[in-house]
Parts: C-alpha cells; sequence; structure tokens
C-alpha cells in the first residue's frame, strides 16, 4: 500500500486538483493588475478596521484596473452570526466601495471564481488535501483532545514550544498500512499538514509595507481538514487565493507571525505565493497609553456608528486615506473638487506603526466635505438621515423649497461655511431658521461689547426703519450697517476704532454682532446677508421686536 491508497482510502469520490486548476484560469487582466481580497469571517458586526482594509484593497485594485472581491470565511460555523454578511455588504454599500465579485447577499454571489462563501467549497479543499497525503505532504491525525491536552501539558511543564511537531507529532510516523488499518477500524481523524520546516531555521520575507522581515521556520503539523471535513482557515486561504488568483493579501498585522506557515503552505502546494501586506492597526489614546480600537470599549469601533451619526461616508474615507497615506492631506488640499479615485494610494508609504484614530480629526474632515456638498445634497443626506433616526428633523425639512434656501446660505463661494460636521449636527445649525422653533427657544441675547438696552433697541429700530431693505446687494447692505455705527457714535471702520479706541464706545462690527444676536440669538453664524435674504424684512422685523421688548 502506498500514499496514493491511503489517499484514495480518505477521499474516494473527490475530483483531481487538475480539474480545479482548468476550472479557475489566470485572469485575463492588463500588466500590473492587482487582484485583492476583503475574507472575513461572519462572526459580528463590521469593525472599522474591517473597512479600512478594505478601502486600501479596493483602492489598489481600482488604481491598477484589477479586481476586488469579497469572499466570506465560514469554516468556524460555531461562531457564525445570523444576517453578518449583509451587515459586511451593507457596510461596503453604504460606504461606495462596490466589490467587483463576491458575495452580495446572504446566498447570492456575482463572478466566476466562486463559490464565495468557503463552506460551499468543501470538495475543493478535500482535493487538495487529498494531493498533499499523495505527495506524502500530509496524514490522518487520530489523537483525541485528552492525548492533545496530555501533549500540552508535558510541554508547559518542561517550558517548551507548546504544539504538535518533531516527536510530538506522534501519528506523523504511523506507516500507511497502520493508519489504513485505524481508518477501517472506524477511528475518528483529521488531516495534519507535515511540516518540513525546522524551528532552528530561518526564512527572510519581504513585506509590502512592513519591509523585510526574518522568522523562524514553521515546523507545527497543523490541522487542515477538520473532523466536520471542513479546512482550517491557514489551509482554505491558501487555496482559495491561489484559485482565486489573488496577488496582493491585505490583513491587519496579527496575522504577521502566520507568514511563516502560508508560504510554506503556498510551496508545498506547487502554488506562487501572493504578495503580503500586513497593515497596523487603529490605535487609540487611552489616558496617555496607546492601545488597539475595541470593539467592546469604543463605540467608534464599529462601522455602523458613522451612519448613527451621520458622517458621511466620504468623510470617512478621506479620513481614512489620510491614516493610511500621509500625502492624501497635501493631495486633498491642492485637488479639492477631485473624486479620491484619482489619489494613488501606495503601500509602501503605509505607516509600519498603528494610527491614532482622532475623532476631532475626522470630524473636522467631515466639515470640509460637506462644505464642498450643494445644497441639494445636503438636504438629501440629511433627510435620509433624519428618516431614520431624528423625526423632529425630518419634520422640519418638510418643505424642501425652504430647507435649500437654509442649506444654500454660504454655500458655492470660494470660502464655503464648515459649520456641520455630520447629519447629527443639522438641527442644532439651522433651527435658528426655524421661526417654531426660534420662538420656542429661551433666549439668552448675548451682545458682547455693546450692552446698554437703549442703544440696542434704538440699532435694532433704526435698523429695519430707515436702513434695510430687500432689493441691496451685499456691499450696499453692508455700507448701510456702517452708517448706521455712523449715526450710533461708534466708529464706521474697525481700523478708526483700533487708530483712537477712546473716542468710540465701539466699531462696525459690534454693530453687526448686536444685529446677529437679536436674528438668530448665536454671536457666530454663516454670513448674515444671506440669512437675512432667506429670513425676509417682516420676520426680521418680529424677531427684533422680541429682541427689544
Amino acid at each position: 500500500m502506498n500514499y496514493k491508497d491511503l489517499a484514495d482510502l480518505i477521499f474516494p469520490n473527490v475530483k483531481e486538483i487538475s480539474y480545479y486548476e482548468e476550472k479557475y484560469p489566470e485572469r485575463d487582466l492588463p500588466e500590473g493588475a492587482i487582484v485583492t481580497r476583503y475574507a472575513p469571517s461572519p462572526t459580528g458586526y463590521m469593525h472599522i478596521g474591517g473597512l479600512y482594509q478594505g478601502l486600501i484593497s479596493k483602492k489598489l485594485a481600482e488604481q491598477t484596473r484589477g479586481v476586488f472581491f469579497l469572499r466570506v470565511e465560514d469554516t468556524d460555523q460555531k461562531r457564525e452570526v445570523e444576517n453578518a454578511i449583509t451587515g459586511i455588504v451593507n457596510s461596503f454599500s453604504d460606504f461606495g466601495l462596490e466589490i467587483d465579485e463576491g458575495m452580495i447577499s446572504e446566498t447570492e454571489e456575482k463572478g466566476i471564481y466562486g463559490p464565495y462563501k468557503q463552506s460551499l467549497r468543501k470538495d475543493i479543499y478535500q482535493s487538495y488535501a487529498k494531493y498533499l497525503i499523495e505527495q506524502g505532504k500530509a496524514y490522518p491525525c487520530f489523537c483525541k483532545a485528552e492525548e492533545l491536552d496530555e501533549i500540552r501539558a508535558k510541554q508547559e511543564d518542561a517550558k517548551i514550544r507548546p504544539g504538535y511537531y518533531g516527536v510530538w507529532a506522534k501519528c506523523r510516523n504511523y506507516t500507511v498500512e497502520e493508519s489504513a488499518e485505524k481508518i477501517k477500524n472506524g477511528e475518528s481523524f483529521i488531516i495534519r499538514f507535515k511540516s518540513p520546516g525546522r524551528e532552528d531555521r530561518k526564512i527572510q520575507h519581504h513585506d509590502v509595507i512592513k519591509g523585510k522581515v526574518d522568522f523562524p521556520e514553521n515546523d507545527q503539523d497543523i490541522v487542515i481538514i477538520k473532523g466536520d471535513g471542513l479546512p482550517t482557515y491557514h489551509f482554505a486561504h491558501a487555496i482559495d487565493d491561489h484559485l482565486m488568483r489573488t496577488t496582493h493579501v491585505i490583513r491587519g498585522d496579527e496575522w504577521l507571525s502566520s507568514v511563516p506557515l502560508h508560504l510554506q503552505l503556498f510551496r508545498e502546494l506547487g502554488f506562487r505565493a501572493p504578495k503580503y501586506a500586513h497593515i497596523a492597526p487603529i490605535m487609540k489614546n487611552d489616558n496617555g497609553n496607546k492601545r488597539k480600537l475595541s470593539k467592546r470599549k469604543d463605540p467608534e469601533a464599529a462601522v455602523s456608528y458613522y451612519e448613527q451619526e451621520g458622517i458621511p461616508a466620504d468623510a470617512v474615507k478621506e479620513y481614512l486615506l489620510n491614516i493610511a497615506n500621509s500625502t492624501f492631506e497635501n493631495w486633498r488640499r491642492s485637488n479639492q473638487n477631485k473624486d479620491i479615485k484619482e489619489f494613488e494610494l501606495q503601500l509602501n508609504k503605509m505607516s509600519v506603526s498603528g494610527a491614532l484614530f482622532d475623532m476631532v480629526k475626522l470630524l473636522d474632515v467631515g466639515k470640509t466635505v460637506i462644505s464642498r456638498y450643494t445644497a441639494e445634497k445636503v438636504y438629501d443626506e440629511s433627510m435620509d438621515w433624519a428618516k431614520k433616526h431624528d423625526k423632529e428633523l425630518e419634520k422640519m425639512l418638510e418643505d424642501k423649497e425652504y430647507a435649500l434656501k437654509v442649506f444654500g446660505i454660504e454655500r458655492g463661494n470660494k470660502k464655503p461655511r464648515k459649520d456641520i460636521s455630520k447629519w447629527a449636527e443639522v438641527k442644532e445649525n439651522i433651527e435658528y431658521m426655524y421661526d417654531e422653533k426660534f420662538y420656542l427657544a429661551k433666549h439668552e441675547y448675548t451682545y458682547q461689547v455693546i450692552n446698554d438696552k437703549k442703544d440696542i433697541d434704538r440699532i435694532l429700530n433704526l435698523y429695519i426703519e430707515k436702513y434695510y431693505d430687500d432689493s441691496d446687494d451685499k456691499q450696499t447692505w453692508f455700507d448701510k450697517i456702517k452708517e448706521l455705527a455712523g449715526e450710533m457714535g461708534y466708529a464706521k471702520e474697525v481700523k478708526e476704532f483700533k487708530a483712537n479706541p477712546d473716542m468710540y464706545k465701539a466699531h462696525v462690527g459690534d454693530v453687526s454682532t448686536v444685529l446677529r444676536v437679536a436674528l438668530t440669538d448665536r454671536t457666530n453664524t454663516p454670513d448674515m446677508y444671506e440669512i437675512m435674504q432667506v429670513l425676509g424684512k417682516d420676520r426680521i422685523a418680529k424677531r427684533f421686536e422680541v429682541a427689544t421688548k
């Protein structure tokens, strides 16, 4: 009896690997095209780190006219969470990361290199496991859980590396006949890879991000096919990345220590290994200490958080690209109106250590991104968010024509307004433009420099009675406020006030503040001229009347 007979006994009905090599040929892509994948386990919600990996993988494929696909690694079915695939697919869709191939729902997929769900590829893995057994590179292992526990306990007592290797790999040395007899006797077994490695030898690996890394060779005889017939992650990923013709594996650096094993599997299977790029995790500053963003402790770790808060997907992507390549910020500054698709991401410019997640910076990016949107887009995005999360805002936005005027204030010019960083802030930022909200609020009217009640009342009354005209352009409007300041004995120019501070109690800017505060009960708003154009004379007059009471 030989290895082939043993392989036939274990896997009598699987296809030859040549069948799969022909079924999944090399991809017909332009030279230099990169094929990447996002390959999550469906074991919980989508983490921001997963979106980060997906964005980088998508970007690299897109800019080289390659392929980005979604493969679901569900071989550990005990840990699978219901509808997790839907969550992943929806997250990618929400952030505009369209996949070229792969899973598009819990059960549907697109592309010719599938199935893209590992639990449906059992026969493929068994064919390659059979091939390794035929080559004498894999073997059945009959050790029970108790025996493995006993081996581990002995290793721990002796203070040596735990694992199934060398003299501890007891089933490795069974003859073909001994293994066959145990199988025929009905003994349960798994399949292990017979590692040719030695821990005292080193391998050198060039990681696309981390550069040259040295490792000890892998000498562990890992499990490749479990008792249920499904593969382990290590074995499945090697076969899938080969047959799906993945050129670059973008993954978290917690997988860096697996590189020796993975390269060994590729070599022993006769495959060309993909390039590996291990991304440093996104970190958080926790009382002066850096730690990974935690699903348990940090709400911002979940991708769903950004939708709930209404942080635009564009802002999140721009922020993540800035973490990925420090050159992005300068590129964006010089190309304010370009699509991020035009930015060329470079893996070798990614940080080797983890970038700190900065919510303040993200919201700042949000302000800039929203400032570039048209009033129509701000309205649509706000309304979509409000329908899910804020019924009060939804009602405010029912009058679309008026809402567009409000959102149009100080938008589309050289220095657009930057007062909104996320859709959850919209209501707070625009409610003073809605009379039903404005008159219900308790007003404080903090006028700052000019505090004399008579002066304030006179400014407001004079403005309405003498100076306001709907038809004034912005320059004429401001010139009239200067005239009003002069009539009240204030400096008509700020520079006049600064030159002779003892001559004036205040200046035209302080008069503008009185008008702004009476109008909005805020000292900081977008352009007051545009606010007045939207409100109109009657509504302005009524607000001033309330302020003078």
